[in-house]
């Protein structure tokens, strides 16, 4: 007899299956925590080369404000103990213990339970290339579980320093050290099933939804493909790398990874939007997208992160920030919004650009950012967006124009100026009437023409079809 029951496990057991993969992830928006540096404790941050306070608590708290955005996933820091001054997580020694710094075992699970019941996924940050020992005289002793000199890359095949010097010599890249970060060898059995044996129970036992990996390009892409079987869910890497072509090379089917972050549009976003390069830019790449990428639609979109200045370190006027920030979240792929980024921080290099938001101005709700990021990324899900590919409508140096399905999103990187271009190719029909969602009594009825599109002194507007 089949009851009630059985058709409940059912349901339960294919939203399982769904969850976690990348079609389903391509459906989210990311807001990026640097777990340290997000919430936790007011009290202040005298050295950001430090812990500041930090923890997975801090982080449940602050859920609201997360999810009063619009995010419905988060990407934590890595979890596992590091070295001294390993507060950014990338500098582990133990794999079996979590990082005491952040709480403990049932807080972390306690984050990803609240985060859960709210319908937000939770993706892990995690390393897979290298260790840190708190004492290199010593190495490898101290270090669990990979504590024996086989377990890493010789320095014989290595510069004289053994780091790696030549970034165009993939053997380099991947048997040499990191900035002195001990190179894990994963053709060694004991380190590679070590790693896919704990990506797997670590997920597992948290319930993650999700993995980030670091530093991609410094392991054999073999590996990643039996790494990301063992997760069992999505996994995207860093290859930050500006060329399309090899970043492009990680990615399914030329690669092995589901997804990758798009450093060769952050890159252009940078370039276009900060330093006002010619919009042509982002013609050009996204022309390139198909050819070197398997599923653009997998790719992580971001125009800040914990290794880069800040966009307004770069260019502090709020309204390229505005345009670069509706390209992040409304192009092809799967935003993520680095914290601080809805309250216009502006550090520089590492560590500058991982302030402590509670002692940079808090977790204010009010803000001109903090709403234009809500506004975008609601937007984004109302609409779907993930379910239509994104069509370019018209290039120049100074404006650009695309849509996804009856959306068309209108950029300029000329914050002083007034520009002014009609769009002949596009998807609507003469007398349809496309208000902007900005300002919902800006309209302009499509004619034979075309579409007329005024953005006045660097406006972002974004049409939808008036009904």
């Amino acid at each position: 007899r089949i009851t009630i029951g059985f058709f409940l496990v059912l349901l339960l057991s294919v939203q399982y299956a769904l969850a976690g993969n990348a079609e389903e992830w391509s459906k989210r928006a990311i807001f990026q925590v640097v777990t340290d540096r997000f919430a936790g404790t007011t009290k202040p941050c005298k050295d950001l080369n430090q812990y500041c306070g930090g923890t997975w608590n801090g982080i449940r708290e602050k859920l609201d404000y997360i999810q009063g955005m619009g995010f419905d996933a988060i990407w934590i820091s890595p979890i596992v103990h590091n070295s001294k001054g390993g507060y950014h997580g990338y500098w582990q020694d133990d794999l079996n213990r979590l990082n005491d710094h952040f709480g403990t075992e049932s807080d972390l699970i306690s984050l990803i339970s609240a985060a859960h019941k709210r319908g937000i996924w939770v993706m892990v940050d995690v390393v897979a290339n290298h260790m840190l020992p708190s004492d290199m005289k010593d190495f490898p002793k101290g270090l669990s579980p990979f504590n024996k000199l086989e377990h890493y890359h010789s320095c014989s095949v290595c510069p004289s320093n053994c780091n790696v010097m030549d970034w165009s010599n993939q053997q380099q890249v991947e048997d040499c050290r990191l900035f002195d970060l001990p190179d894990l060898n994963q053709t060694n059995y004991f380190v590679k099933t070590t790693l896919k044996d704990w990506i797997k129970s670590t997920v597992t036992k948290y319930k993650f939804d999700g993995v980030r990996i670091d530093t991609l390009c410094e392991v054999p892409k073999w590996f990643w493909k039996e790494f990301q079987s063992s997760a069992g869910v999505y996994c995207i890497g860093e290859a930050a790398n500006v060329d399309i072509g090899y970043v492009g090379g990680y990615q399914l089917p030329k690669g092995t990874m589901e997804g990758v972050l798009s450093f060769p549009l952050f890159y252009r976003l940078q370039w276009v939007f900060a330093n006002q390069q010619t919009m042509l830019k982002l013609q050009e790449i996204n022309r390139l997208m198909p050819q070197f990428f398997g599923n653009p639609k997998h790719l992580g979109v971001f125009m800040e992160n914990h290794d880069q200045p800040r966009f307004a370190y770069l260019n502090h006027d709020i309204k390229p920030f505005k345009s670069a920030l509706a390209y992040t979240v409304l192009s092809a792929g799967i935003p993520m919004i680095y914290q601080g980024t809805e309250q216009h921080f502006d550090g520089g290099d590492t560590p500058w650009n991982r302030e402590a938001i509670w002692t940079t101005g808090g977790y204010n709700t009010t803000t001109e950012l903090y709403n234009y990021v809500k506004t975008l990324v609601t937007f984004r899900k109302q609409n779907q967006l993930w379910m239509y590919p994104q069509v370019e409508r018209y290039a120049s140096f100074d404006f650009y124009a695309f849509t996804r399905g009856n959306i068309l999103v209108c950029l300029t990187n000329r914050p002083n100026t007034v520009v002014k271009y009609t769009i002949n190719y596009h998807p609507y029909k003469v007398g349809q009437k496309l208000c902007n969602l900005f300002w919902k009594q800006d309209c302009v009825v499509v004619t034979k023409s075309g579409v007329e599109v005024v953005l006045n002194f660097g406006e972002v507007k974004v049409f939808t079809v008036s009904k």
